[in-house]
């Protein structure tokens, strides 16, 4: 998936990581939110409240002011979520699309009280390093703050006991990513019921990919 350079472009990436995400279980039904910012503009989109991820069309967009949170055009009530994107981007300029879905396994792993682990050179390429937000209710301001405080520090977070917030430069590598945290947290899984606590990607060769 490439950087979109219009707007028209931006909606059918945005729609067509919104059929990914529920056809992959990443999401249910009007759960979970997605956004980007506008191509060469200081505002960017965000699904509006209530609207189903696998059925989006331009209309389902809510177009928010990134310096002040006003709302701007599009859908008069932005998804109940819309700080959590609008602070991320406030801290994180180089972001560029902010997906917030419910993957299962990685809200049951952290809830367990287990690290997810990575354990592919894909995990370990994409996902890196996974932030962590404890549970505040959807919407507050204090879950939009927090999830901005560690994305200053990752790209992927796992909000406990509610879903992941993963970042990209483009639409594309943020649900890449997205993806990526709920294969390792199904591999942490797996192992988890095997009995291992301990395999994961080699810690050394996790080290250099960081700094690449």
């Amino acid at each position: 998936m490439c950087v979109a350079t219009t707007i028209d472009d931006l909606y059918d990436q945005l729609a067509d990581v919104g059929r990914s995400a529920v056809r992959s279980g990443l999401a249910l039904a009007s759960g979970g939110n997605l956004s980007a910012r506008l191509p060469g503009s200081d505002r960017f989109v965000v699904t509006a409240a209530g609207t189903w991820l696998d059925r989006l069309t331009p209309d389902d967009f809510s177009t928010v002011a990134a310096d002040d949170g006003r709302v701007l055009g599009g859908a008069e009530r932005p998804s109940s979520e819309w700080k959590l994107h609008w602070r991320t981007y406030q801290r994180r300029p180089d972001v560029h699309a902010v997906v917030h879905l419910h993957p299962q396994h990685a809200v049951l792993v952290d809830a367990l009280g287990e690290e997810i682990r990575l354990v592919t050179l894909d995990h370990a390429v994409y996902v890196r390093a996974i932030g962590h937000v404890p549970y505040h209710p959807n919407g507050s301001d204090e879950l939009a703050d927090l999830s901005a405080e560690q994305a200053e520090q990752h790209d992927v977070m796992v909000l406990a006991h509610h879903g992941c917030s993963a970042l990209g430069a483009d639409v594309g590598m943020a649900f890449r990513r997205a993806a990526n945290l709920e294969e390792a947290a199904v591999a942490t899984y797996r192992l988890l019921t095997l009995g291992d606590r301990t395999l994961r990607f080699p810690a050394e060769h996790l080290a250099r990919l960081r700094h690449v």
